[in-house]
């Protein structure tokens, strides 16, 4: 087969036929196919070679771009020590590894066919098997044939190199599906089916017709039938309502359990004393809706992860030197003392001092601000910054897991889970609704039974299965699970149900400025007076490219371009400015009276005076731009709510933000992590129930303390800190609208309780008399839970429909 390739420089616009974007940069034509580099014709190269070209006959264009992919082999290198291969494999025996590998590029059907047929590509790969939700691909394969970085490096040149970290070979918890649950709900739903089945005569009056012997094998065949469902199926609400008696607490599981057992026993004394039916087709189907509902509460939401910790966002490995020889080796086994070597997009994995190159390190995701700060040979370079540029040298000063970021997590506010201590309306209220029917149920028994016994246990059967309060119980999971999709719909992604209940009660809003409140898109500088000259530029930028202040970095970044003069004695004086000495002239730069010249009052942004022994030369007017329509969200807010705004900047936009915003809003400025997260706690000492907003490394504390925590990202499947939910940021405006639908999903569950208690007080009223049968009380108690999941579903759309939620996401 013959192999011509070139290089095009044509002028029209061409699509890469493996991932689609435009080749505007670069054409690179191969077997009469456009591709835009050289990466994504090596793909296409491998996979014709291997006849697996029917990958794009599925999909057109399904790739991934591979212009930006790393192509050294070598970073792979750290698979091959045994101790990373231990804890990332699934399972090892004397032939056969198994090994399951995140891979954010799986989007269509094409990936999956092609990642399950990757035996084809190498005869060491027994199977894989792609689970698509989750984006994650099972790998089985012969380690005598294929090691682990062989795979890993066989993945990558197919363009679906796994995403593997830190945390991945240091798991602290891992987070299963509850296959239990399913298994409960499958073995509930074929049994109640099949006593449906049996009991089909029973229901239209025709039992006689079978004949006795018929009669009984079918009432015989529901007891068999019922046994797994009342053994296993029911098993959870045994074990809840047992531990909540033992600490004794009555929740909403007691009074389940008293219905299900009353259910079952009398049954039984109806099908072998009296020779009746019983009604274990209704026990079969109450414990079906049951877990249906528990089911449908459990969303896709195992793609996202809220609990995350320095370890999801550090890489697996490390380029050390030795002996000016570079190895990738696991970042575990990093020492203080390394030196090691960081290239263009690498993360900065401990703190570590430059000794070589020009490093333009990105902390905005751990500041919040996005421009690159300068740093030279000698100067320390913390961990959690990424490097933008040519390869650095470090040489490393503290351990990963005891630099400033790691510092973070030290706070004992991680050191405790957040429980969901907030008790749900149904359990407060299950205590006095169980009470009161096991009181009329007894009183029924005692009152009738003097004269007619099976009179009496009739009545207190039909007590407990009328009043049984499955429907109570099947409201709030399928009001919030519904509430739950919707919100997922307008891309707020919550952690679990219990995170609504806390959001109806938040008084208290709490931003985060920088990255939260602005958009790094929106944000512009302009400069004002005498004509900046080339050397003046070059003076500047030397005084900016050795500050690490948001508003230099900016000034840094418009400067793009310009050579660095020499100035002597450069000093950043904390909340002034900067100050150096070129050609024996003082040069000045920050805010007006640092530079002893007369400021003017700004319509809006910052001001940085540039001053030279003392004369004024210009001032730079730099506006953090903040996100469109933020400005009304804070007043909607506002309205109802105290609104708080923490920020690492200095104050220099306090009062453009209390025009924007209202005088109303409270501002603090020069905030540490650790001060916002004691700020957070203070007003929960208070009393106040707080919603914190918040984007970068420095929120982590904060969101965590907070009553609800809320990360701000732009992408849900990113890194994000700790948190309740994780909300995408160009639906930010839509807050006011969040908080407001949880309130309302919360009057939608006492609004169904009403529904359910008048069931109750009717059904119970004709019960207590006798009026009603066992029968048709079994019949009444499904359709009570139906209409009640009818009538939760509804409404929560309805009301998603009238607030716009659902009219602009679902």
């Amino acid at each position: 087969m013959s192999r011509k390739s070139k290089i095009d420089t044509t002028d029209s616009i061409k699509t890469c036929y493996h991932c689609g974007d435009t080749c505007k940069e670069e054409l690179v034509q191969y077997h009469d196919k456009d591709f835009c580099c050289t990466g994504c014709r090596l793909v296409y190269e491998v996979l014709n070679e291997n006849d697996l070209c029917n990958y794009y006959d599925l999909e057109a264009a399904p790739g991934g771009s591979q212009r930006n992919v790393q192509r050294r082999d070598d970073r792979f290198d750290y698979l091959t020590d045994v101790d990373v291969n231990r804890k990332l494999l699934d399972f090892l025996n004397a032939e056969e590894s198994h090994v399951t590998f995140f891979v954010p590029l799986i989007h269509c059907a094409s990936c999956i066919w092609l990642l399950e047929n990757l035996h084809k590509l190498h005869d060491g790969v027994v199977s894989g098997r792609v689970d698509f939700l989750r984006k994650k691909v099972q790998v089985k394969f012969r380690h005598d044939k294929l090691s682990l970085r062989d795979l890993v490096l066989l993945l990558s040149r197919i363009g679906y190199e796994p995403s593997i970290n830190l945390s991945d070979i240091d798991k602290k918890e891992v987070r299963t599906t509850d296959r239990r649950l399913v298994y409960k709900l499958a073995v509930a739903g074929f049994c109640f089916g099949n006593m449906m089945f049996f009991s089909l005569p029973e229901y239209f009056s025709e039992a006689e017709l079978l004949g006795d012997g018929f009669k009984g094998l079918f009432s015989y065949l529901n007891v068999l039938l019922a046994l797994p469902v009342f053994f296993y199926s029911a098993s959870d609400y045994y074990r809840s309502a047992w531990y909540a008696l033992k600490n004794r607490v009555v929740n909403m599981d007691v009074p389940i359990v008293l219905g299900i057992i009353a259910l079952f026993f009398f049954s039984l004394y109806e099908i072998f004393v009296s020779g009746n039916e019983g009604y274990l087709d209704t026990l079969g189907g109450l414990l079906f809706f049951l877990l249906l509902g528990k089911l449908y509460q459990q969303k896709t939401y195992d793609t996202l992860s809220f609990d995350r910790d320095y370890k999801s966002y550090f890489p697996i490995a490390v380029t050390r030197l030795k002996q000016d020889r570079e190895e990738v080796i696991p970042l575990t086994k990093l020492e203080v003392g390394d030196r090691i070597r960081v290239r263009h997009e690498e993360l900065i994995p401990a703190d570590s001092i430059l000794i070589e190159g020009q490093a333009h390190i990105d902390y905005s995701f751990v500041t919040g601000e996005e421009v690159p700060v300068v740093k030279r040979p000698g100067e320390l370079v913390y961990a959690g910054g990424r490097q933008k540029g040519s390869s650095v040298t470090l040489t490393v000063q503290k351990s990963p897991s005891q630099g400033y970021l790691t510092d973070l997590w030290n706070n004992k506010a991680f050191d405790k889970k957040k429980t969901d201590s907030l008790e749900t309306l149904a359990n407060r209220i299950s205590g006095k609704f169980t009470f009161t029917i096991l009181a009329i149920a007894f009183a029924g028994l005692a009152y009738w039974g003097v004269s007619d016994l099976a009179f009496g246990v009739k009545v207190f059967t039909s007590v407990l299965i009328i009043a049984c309060p499955c429907a109570l119980a099947m409201s709030t999971p399928f009001t919030l699970g519904n509430t739950l999709r919707i919100f997922g719909a307008g891309k707020l992604y919550l952690k679990n149900a219990h995170v609504i209940e806390r959001m109806a009660e938040v008084d208290t809003v709490v931003f985060d400025k920088t990255g939260t409140l602005t958009d790094p898109a929106r944000a512009s500088i302009r400069y004002e007076g005498e004509p900046l000259s080339a050397d003046t530029k070059a003076i500047v930028k030397s005084l900016v490219a050795r500050s690490i202040h948001p508003l230099s970095n900016r000034i840094n970044a418009w400067l793009e371009g310009v050579e660095e003069a020499s100035v002597a004695d450069v000093e950043e004086l904390k909340g002034k400015g900067l100050r150096g000495v070129y050609s024996g002239q003082e040069v000045r730069l920050g805010s007006a009276e640092f530079c002893g010249v007369e400021s003017f009052p700004a319509e809006e942004g910052n001001q940085v005076f540039l001053s030279v022994e003392g004369l004024q030369l210009g001032v730079f007017l730099i506006k953090s731009g903040l996100r469109e329509g933020i400005d009304k969200t804070i007043r909607a807010l506002g309205e109802d709510k105290v609104i708080h705004i923490l920020s690492g900047d200095q104050g220099h936009e306090r009062g453009n933000l209390q025009r924007v915003f209202g005088d109303r809003v409270i501002m603090n400025f020069d905030q540490s992590p650790a001060q916002k997260l004691a700020y957070i706690r203070s007003l929960s000492v208070k009393g106040r129930k707080t919603l914190m907003v918040g984007d970068g490394l420095n929120d982590a504390g904060a969101l965590k303390e907070a009553h609800v925590g809320v990360a701000l990202t732009a992408k849900a499947t990113g890194f994000t800190p700790a948190s309740d939910g994780i909300m995408d940021a160009d639906t930010i405006t839509r807050l006011p609208d969040y908080l407001g639908f949880a309130g309302v999903s919360r009057r939608i569950v006492k609004a169904s309780f009403g529904l359910s208690f008048a069931y109750n007080v009717v059904g119970v009223s004709f019960a207590v008399q006798g009026l009603v049968s066992p029968v048709f009380c079994a019949v009444l108690m499904p359709l009570s839970s139906i209409s009640v999941v009818v009538f939760t579903t509804l409404a929560t759309n309805y009301m998603a429909h009238r607030k716009g939620i659902k009219n602009k996401f679902g």
